[in-house]
């Protein structure tokens, strides 16, 4: 065999996978223009750089818009209650330690309701992406002010502004124990790829926030494309760095805060293959 026939044969092998490939055949329903379809976008480009076979990746998620995603996504994926993809999506990954566990929810669902969740799997540093797609308000339920929305932020619901301090992800992630702690911005969907792609292979809890505009109940976010920049510096493993980094930030910068390499909690799991057996000896043990 010629040399050129050879790697013609080696270029057969590799198997070049397409971003479409990971795309369900349901239309994402968001409204025209919403940030969210750019970060379906990177997502499905993330996972065909990094070639994951579909059948070893699970998606979780929980309420809002942004918790559709599992349905336009051809991979295993559940759609969980308000609040609880955090819990779910830690719950597969003890059982299931070889699948690539994804969790995609906003900053109603993650940070509100689902925030006591957030901050231990921070703590637990669980091998798992979370993806929180932040547009600062509660867009499937007309325009609530959320944790992350500013406190002057005006509207019929809150017409004098919330006058609550808004929510700081990165750094409650820093303080909780992260391992991976990234922005990104939905109308970069390239640098956004590459965000997503460094998160899903790192080794522990990795959070992205990602910047989407609503441009329902929140049209001024349009102007954020005017003000996102990149944060120019590389990722820290030092906490204190870090912090500095984040709480310096308007929140307008992209980029990896903090990366480092903390202990990943990895529970014990012994394959149940009778679990009728096991169910009737914890119900003897009860006395049921």
């Amino acid at each position: 065999m010629t040399h050129s026939a050879s790697a013609t044969l080696e270029k057969i092998a590799v198997k070049t996978v397409k971003p479409t490939e990971y795309l369900s055949n349901i239309h994402p329903v968001w409204c025209p223009g919403c940030g969210h379809f750019f970060i379906l976008r990177a997502l499905t480009k993330a996972l065909a750089w990094l070639k994951l076979p579909k059948e070893q990746i699970g998606l979780v998620s929980g309420i809002g818009c942004s918790s559709r995603l599992p349905a336009y996504l051809n991979v295993y994926g559940f759609h969980g209650v308000h609040g609880r993809a955090l819990a779910l999506a830690s719950g597969l990954k003890a059982n299931r330690p070889d699948l690539t566990v994804l969790v995609a929810g906003g900053d109603g669902d993650g940070y509100s309701i689902g925030g006591n969740h957030f901050i231990h799997a921070c703590r637990r540093n669980m091998d798992m992406t979370y993806i929180v797609m932040d547009n600062e308000v509660y867009g499937m339920t007309k325009g609530q002010p959320s944790p992350t929305t500013p406190s002057e932020w005006q509207s019929k619901l809150t017409p004098q502004g919330t006058g609550v301090a808004r929510f700081n992800p990165l750094g409650i992630a820093l303080a909780s124990g992260a391992s991976f702690i990234a922005r990104g911005f939905s109308g970069d969907p390239n640098g956004l790829t590459k965000l997503m792609t460094e998160a899903i292979q790192h080794k522990g809890f990795s959070l992205i926030e990602i910047k989407s505009p609503c441009v329902t109940f929140r049209p001024e976010e349009k102007e954020w494309q005017k003000s996102m920049r990149s944060l120019n510096i590389a990722p820290s493993s030092n906490p204190a760095e870090a912090a500095k980094a984040i709480y310096s930030s308007d929140g307008f910068d992209t980029g990896i805060f903090y990366q480092a390499d903390l202990p990943v909690y990895e529970p014990t799991h012994t394959p149940c293959n009778n679990p009728e057996e096991i169910l009737s000896d914890i119900e003897k043990e009860l006395c049921i």
